[in-house]
């Protein structure tokens, strides 16, 4: 199996070459992808100081998803992974890629979380995972569907299970490994699960006072939730039934910090607002999203869908030809 690992990194430098780092001794066989966008904190000149490093890809667009389909457009194995800037993989977890993906169309593995190197850290993150530990992988069954889902910064999959995908939707600024797991899903693809793929991430310094998450940040998750579920399954009880229970749970949530005084009564209702807007557009854009794409990848926003995400691309493949 020729494996390419793509990192997708946002200003986060010094994690960047420690998870680097990692999959040279681990993974010294792998090409190695990673796709920056657009980090200030000096990433590009140290990247291209590496000669661990095959492709470098520079991206305007700071979404991780975008990422993640400029790194997988370039990639030459015939297995791909995904490992983000801030995980840094275990000796095992080559093995484990390979033995997932000999029973199944992708593999994931846990994720555990490591305290910060140093108190004060500025880099932005671009994942999606909850930092919580797990013991297996998640599923839920929706519309008559069983879904796994895969932790976004520690998955790998068979080439042919991304080309079916069309990558992942770039609508999404959250959730878009929560959405390819749906379409997986939805195509009979089957996610496994190994224990020893394991990565350690270092996690963020705390910040905000409710817990790192703008009234902008809550619109943008059920934005995100609202439009995968109207995109995958259409409107159907369940699926408003699902999002109206992720949004009366976090509604109880935070006037329970109101309560406490962790947070203000003003703040709570700007997240209600924002969060129902986000509802209101994320129906929206997920029901014109399914009318234009009907093929079983449900991706109007996919890798072949645009050709210009790349502003610069440092190849060290093509040298060495």
């Amino acid at each position: 199996m020729d494996l390419s690992v793509v990192v997708p990194t946002l200003n986060g430098r010094d994690r960047l070459a420690a998870c680097l780092d990692a999959l040279a001794a681990h993974a010294p066989e792998a090409e190695v992808i990673v796709a920056n966008g657009p980090s200030a904190d000096g990433t590009t000149g140290m990247v291209r100081d590496r000669d661990d490093v095959d492709v470098l890809v520079e991206i305007s667009d700071r979404t991780v998803n975008v990422a993640r389909n400029a790194g997988i457009e370039v990639a030459t194995g015939d297995a791909v992974a995904l490992v983000d800037y801030d995980n840094r993989i275990a000796e095992g977890w080559l093995d484990a890629v390979r033995a997932g993906l000999d029973d199944a169309d992708a593999v994931t593995g846990p994720v555990t979380p490591i305290e910060p190197e140093h108190a004060a850290d500025d880099s932005e993150t671009d994942t999606e995972s909850d930092d919580e530990p797990r013991d297996g992988p998640e599923r839920r069954a929706i519309a008559g569907t069983e879904v796994t889902y895969f932790e976004g910064g520690n998955v790998a999959f068979r080439r042919e299970a991304l080309r079916d995908l069309d990558g992942f939707d770039e609508y999404l600024h959250t959730g878009g490994a929560r959405d390819a797991a749906h379409r997986l899903a939805q195509m009979g693809r089957a996610v496994t699960w190994r224990e020893g793929m394991s990565v350690a991430k270092a996690l963020p310094s705390p910040t905000a006072a409710d817990g790192g998450r703008s009234a902008r940040e809550w619109g943008w998750k059920y934005r995100a939730l609202a439009y995968r579920l109207l995109k995958n399954y259409g409107v159907r009880p369940s699926v408003v039934a699902r999002a109206g229970t992720h949004a009366a749970t976090d509604a109880l949530g935070a006037a329970g910090d109101v309560l406490r005084g962790e947070s203000t009564p003003s703040r709570w209702v700007a997240t209600g607002r924002d969060v129902l807007l986000g509802l209101a557009g994320g129906s929206s854009d997920g029901l014109v999203a399914r009318s234009r794409d009907r093929s079983p990848a449900r991706n109007p926003n996919g890798i072949s869908k645009r050709a210009d995400r790349a502003v610069a691309k440092y190849d060290r493949r093509s040298s060495e030809e």
